[in-house]
């Protein structure tokens, strides 16, 4: 028979990785919907460029057709014309067809970077309907784990009914995080793809201009360190190492290191009372709050400063996360709308964790975020549940 700490063990487990899946996605459609506002413009412009080109590729072959027939008849009364005339007759006809074909050659790059970037936004098209049908599913399973979750843990007889809904539960979550894994890995993959585009790109202007080789190099190196950047956020923001290493104030304090050389705003951060490791669960959850509240703050409140309070009671953690910006009226969020994502993700993990938030802000008058998790490991309060 199943143990209440085992089956508080798993909703716990499943309810911590359905809240990284939501996170994931949230992030993974932001992304996409980046990519593909700047796929979309890009597209505008090398339309706009192609037509271009196909103006000057027509103009050109008038000409030359112009200078071809002049040759034809230099050519056929060679003997009433100069050297010279011959030989500028020659040379003009031999230019004007080798700048036709470098236009030529331009256009037809620019037909294969259009026709890429059509196929990328009808792939990032189908990624937005997959981010937003996974969101639904994922809100879904997280009712299913919460709202009725003291019921399982009061009722011993119910909760060996519930097993097999558990177990399918975890099933779904971790099929959620394969389909949240292969959106992840299409997102660098599409990166790849147009460094692959740009390399080929410079491959064909070596042949036609080569002075221009060296700027187009130039732009792909920013690529390819920007690609390195977005992935190694990434790496981090699955797992910050240092947090199981040495605890939540140090991967704070690092976190907060990258976030100012990213942003123009200044954290300071103070600690209150004897730092102390605290249980896992904890310590992640209290730093994915924070790190929710410098998100909003570079986001939404123009501010320029922020000021993080950390006070390690004896049986509780007090976090004040306050800013400078422009303040808002918290009454007047709605929690369904995209811009209260992240709001709503924070007083859900705070609830998990069994703690309370609070937000006191006014327009003009920065925020505050206040957050207060107890320390101590709750155990089973059933009698006949083994020690």
């Amino acid at each position: 028979m199943i143990k209440i700490e085992e089956f508080e063990q798993v909703i716990s487990s499943t309810i911590e990785a359905v809240e990284k899946g939501k996170e994931d996605l949230y992030r993974l459609e932001g992304g996409v919907r980046s990519e593909y506002d700047r796929c979309h413009h890009q597209l505008l412009d090398i339309r706009t460029r192609i037509d271009r080109v196909i103006e000057e590729v027509d103009l050109l072959e008038e000409e030359s057709r112009k200078l071809r027939n002049h040759l034809m008849k230099v050519n056929r009364d060679f003997h009433r014309y100069s050297k010279e005339a011959i030989k500028e007759a020659y040379d003009e006809a031999n230019e004007k067809m080798l700048e036709l074909m470098q236009k030529r050659e331009t256009e037809k790059i620019l037909r294969l970077q259009r026709d890429h970037l059509e196929q990328n936004i009808k792939t990032l098209e189908n990624a937005r309907k997959r981010s937003g049908e996974l969101m639904s599913t994922v809100s879904m399973a997280l009712k299913v784990l919460t709202n009725d979750l003291s019921k399982f843990f009061s009722q011993k007889e119910e909760i060996q009914s519930h097993q097999s809904m558990g177990l399918s539960i975890i099933r779904a979550q971790e099929e959620e995080r394969k389909r949240v894994a292969r959106d992840i890995h299409d997102g660098p993959a599409q990166s790849l793809a147009n460094i692959v585009m740009r390399a080929e790109f410079c491959l064909k202007l070596m042949e036609v201009s080569p002075e221009k080789v060296s700027g187009e190099l130039k732009e792909l190196m920013n690529l390819v360190r920007n690609s390195l950047g977005d992935v190694r956020k990434i790496i981090f923001d699955l797992r910050p190492m240092s947090l199981d290493d040495l605890g939540l104030l140090s991967a704070l304090k690092r976190y907060t290191e990258q976030y100012m050389e990213s942003f123009p705003i200044h954290v300071e951060i103070s600690l209150i009372g004897s730092e102390r490791r605290l249980d896992n669960s904890i310590e992640i959850g209290v730093f994915r709050v924070m790190q929710e509240a410098l998100t909003n703050v570079h986001k939404h409140t123009n501010a320029n400063e922020v000021v993080i309070k950390i006070e390690f009671m004896p049986e509780k953690l007090n976090v004040l996360v306050r800013d400078n910006g422009q303040g808002f009226d918290p009454d007047q969020i709605d929690l369904e709308e995209k811009s209260g994502y992240g709001i709503m993700g924070m007083k859900e993990r705070v609830h998990l964790m069994k703690g309370n938030m609070q937000i006191k802000s006014q327009k003009g008058n920065g925020t505050q975020i206040i957050v207060s998790v107890p320390t101590k490991v709750q155990l089973s309060q059933n009698p006949n549940a083994s020690e």
